[in-house]
């Protein structure tokens, strides 16, 4: 028996903590600013030396950012607030469900609120002392998912009492992402109101000189893309297949070719119809839902071209959260 005066300590449960890239909270420039600072100021992001970026960041890019971030922002907002936190947060409520009574399942972003630190305690407050988190970034950067395990590095660290903790590996490649990816662009390609000739995969795009440093972030979305364009190929024979990388920032060289590049080019040579799907985003956010959706529909149809489409991320789909379902069972095996 434990004494009375014994401190409560909980223990015995299992938690899952889904991680996402993070958002402002809310649509304002203000909002934007406390969330860029943070996110721009991690050394995994931007790999420049910090006496050189802080006074970029701070004197230039905090001061004209902002404002414009919070224009894109506020045309993707809803009732719920930023579509990657609802999405994140519905994501953990369907895979909970799956779970029942096996895990407890938690969600967290990078960068703003809820934080790791935060939900991470709160899971270890509430007894559970395993804990497998799982980055929602299906192409593993070490800009996106080191960057969280440092972030869970850093809350240890000031635990005494720690659980013990698994991370969900990169699956870009795996049969149930493949799977589901397949499924769910299908669907949607076939419910579209026109045959669209170009489907053009667009990933979040990384600075050329990560891929120069060893990072696998390239390799593993071509991989992603060409498992994905065989599948579809097989369904739909006259659909041409593309990827791009998108979201550059900077002076420097990127990851090629750029989306909008692609877009634009597309237009010009011919291509009428096209559709457009992020199979490296988890959820749909301001990268999908304002950048693909608004500003990649006014590039193609400046340039000529006429029926576009952005199809829907996994999100919480019923596919979605089969793979996720998947993915956790299998790193919980043994617990």
């Amino acid at each position: 028996m434990r004494p009375a005066d014994h401190p409560d300590a909980r223990t015995g449960r299992i938690g899952v903590m889904l991680v996402n890239l993070g958002t402002p909270d809310a649509p304002t420039a203000p909002a934007v600013r406390r969330y860029l600072a943070e996110f721009l100021s991690d050394p995994r992001v931007v790999e420049i030396p910090a006496l050189v970026w802080k006074p970029i960041l701070h004197g230039v890019i905090l001061r004209t950012r902002p404002a414009k971030s919070a224009h894109a922002y506020g045309q993707v907002w809803t009732e719920a607030g930023s579509p990657l936190a609802a999405i994140t947060a519905a994501q953990a409520r369907g895979l909970q469900e799956r779970l029942d009574g096996r895990a407890m399942v938690d969600w967290a972003m990078r960068y703003g609120n809820p934080s790791i630190p935060e939900r991470l305690q709160a899971m270890k407050d509430a007894g559970c002392d395993r804990i497998l988190v799982a980055p929602l970034y299906p192409q593993y950067s070490g800009a996106t998912t080191a960057s969280v395990s440092d972030k869970v590095g850093e809350a240890m660290a000031r635990m005494r009492w720690q659980p013990a903790l698994r991370s969900l590996p990169p699956y870009y490649d795996d049969p149930a992402h493949i799977d589901a990816l397949e499924a769910d662009l299908a669907r949607q390609v076939e419910s579209l109101a026109f045959v669209p000739e170009v489907l053009l995969l667009s990933f979040h795009g990384m600075p050329q000189r990560t891929l120069d440093l060893g990072d696998p972030y390239h390799c593993h979305c071509r991989k992603t893309a060409r498992l994905l364009a065989g599948r579809l190929a097989s369904r739909f024979a006259d659909l041409r297949v593309e990827t791009a990388f998108q979201s550059r920032f900077g002076r420097a060289r990127w990851l090629e070719p750029a989306t909008e590049s692609v877009l634009e080019s597309e237009a010009k040579a011919g291509t009428r119809s096209l559709a457009i799907a992020a199979p490296g985003f988890s959820a749909d956010c301001v990268e999908t839902l304002e950048e693909l959706a608004i500003r990649g529909r006014e590039v193609f149809e400046a340039a000529g071209g006429k029926d576009f489409a952005v199809l829907s991320c996994l999100n919480d789909t019923v596919v979605g959260i089969d793979m996720l379902e998947t993915l956790v069972r299998r790193e919980l095996s043994g617990w």
